[in-house]
């Protein structure tokens, strides 16, 4: 056995290692999997004054399908400044495969400078006034009610769960978080975030390729963003980033469907909570699952420990009517399986130190600017919505994976939301498969 380290950048101290672009790296290891002759070898073949020709040689060479030879390439981080929440909301739905971080509406106090122009969004012009207009009074109800519920949280400290002994600056930290995770509801989706990826070429050209195929302006102008970024380390690559048939045939019959079912469901009022939890332990007659739920779960030390057989082979669907845009955010980022949601506003959620009635003039008119938005079949309604506006949301995963989400979303430091969420699809999780109750840990989201 042998081994040869590649890196793009490598050490000063390994100086034996060659220095690689994404590119040459890809087709390196393209040409090592047509080759018996050893890593060292091929890359002995590597004109280092000219790689770009080295690369055109290797992969005129090897007969490949340019999607798993993006895969090689290594991780191409990209920075996304000044993107909607929608767009960032959709590009983690796009990008599954991706490691990321979004900015985060608990730690950052966000204002009305923090929209963008109605004609980047593609607004209807006609429209433009009107949404402006609540955007602005979404964006003022959620600064007074921030600063309502952080003089409350001083007035009243018996409201914010703190561990014991802790500093004043710990306490004064948490109880922002109280008014921040509570006032969020009243944040447009089309407020300005940053974002950042890291993933290969290959799922970058997907990813693009999806954006540019959506019939959102935004989408589009940064899938030319990103395409232009990473023409500059993996061109060859980046040419299977256009738009494409049928991702605009499948964008345009969902679009037509959150339309319909927007306009159907469209309302202000709270939805009472409804859960709804599927799971699936079949398996092949000939493979049938040996190892019990116990054995599986009970060697853990943490939600990271790793799981057996008996849950990494179980599936699990599990979906919530009324799930926030606020949450959906954070938990469309969890990346196994499939997730799925019209994002529609079938109600609109409101914690209990909050009153609807005290902004009905404000949900009303935000109620009508989305439903003339929806019935004009505009892509432009994702920017009426607020995050408190609830939407059905699916996710399909297997046992492990869905157990870590559960056992993270209840744990220490959880949003409020989240743990009352994730404990009502435990117990429907439970119900079918009672014998992981003993080993599953669902926490108390203590303190916030």
């Amino acid at each position: 056995m042998r081994i040869s380290g590649l890196a793009l950048v490598p050490p000063p101290s390994a100086a034996d290692l060659p220095r690689v672009t994404p590119e040459l790296l890809a087709s390196v290891l393209a040409r090592y999997s047509r080759s018996n002759e050893g890593i060292q070898t091929i890359l002995a073949k590597v004109d280092p004054a000219d790689p770009d020709a080295s690369i055109d040689r290797i992969l005129k060479f090897v007969d490949y399908g340019h999607a798993s030879i993006g895969g090689l390439t290594g991780g191409l981080a990209v920075a996304l400044d000044d993107v909607s929440m929608w767009l960032a909301y959709k590009v983690f739905e796009i990008a599954q495969m991706a490691d990321g971080q979004e900015s985060s509406t608990r730690y950052i106090t966000l204002a009305p400078s923090a929209l963008p122009d109605a004609a980047d969004v593609g607004m209807p012009e006609d429209l433009a006034p009107r949404w402006r207009d609540v955007m602005a009074r979404s964006f003022a109800a959620y600064q007074s009610e921030y600063a309502r519920l952080d003089a409350l949280g001083e007035a009243e400290p018996q409201r914010v769960r703190v561990p014991a002994g802790a500093k004043p600056a710990v306490v004064a930290r948490i109880r922002k978080n109280y008014a921040l995770d509570r006032a969020r509801y009243f944040i447009p989706l089309a407020t300005r975030t940053n974002l950042a990826l890291v993933q290969t070429s290959r799922m970058w050209a997907q990813t693009v390729k999806h954006l540019a195929s959506l019939p959102h302006p935004e989408a589009r102008a940064a899938a030319d963003l990103i395409r232009g970024e990473l023409l500059k380390l993996s061109p060859r690559l980046m040419r299977h980033s256009v738009a494409e048939k049928s991702h605009e045939a499948q964008a345009a019959a969902e679009l037509a469907t959150s339309c319909r079912m927007g306009l159907a469901r469209l309302s202000a009022e709270p939805l009472a909570d409804e859960t709804w939890v599927h799971v699936d332990r079949a398996t092949p007659p000939f493979l049938a699952e040996e190892q019990s739920i116990a054995d599986a779960l009970s060697a853990r030390a943490n939600r990271y420990g790793q799981q057996g057989t008996a849950t990494r082979r179980m599936r699990v669907s599990f979906a919530w009517n009324n799930l926030a845009l606020a949450e959906l955010r954070d938990l469309n980022r969890h990346r196994t399986g499939h997730r799925h949601t019209p994002l529609i506003q079938a109600g609109f959620y409101l914690p209990p130190e909050i009153s609807h009635s005290a902004h009905r003039a404000l949900l009303d008119d935000q109620i009508a600017l989305t439903r003339e938005l929806l019935s004009r079949g505009s892509p432009a309604y994702v920017y009426s919505l607020l995050l408190g506006a609830q939407t059905p949301f699916e996710h399909s995963t297997h046992a492990d994976k869905f157990i870590y989400e559960a056992e993270l979303r209840t744990g220490m430091g959880a949003h409020f939301r989240y743990a009352e969420h994730l404990s009502a699809a435990l117990d429907g999780f439970f119900r079918q498969v009672p014998e992981a109750r003993a080993w599953v840990v669902e926490g108390t989201a203590e303190p916030e």
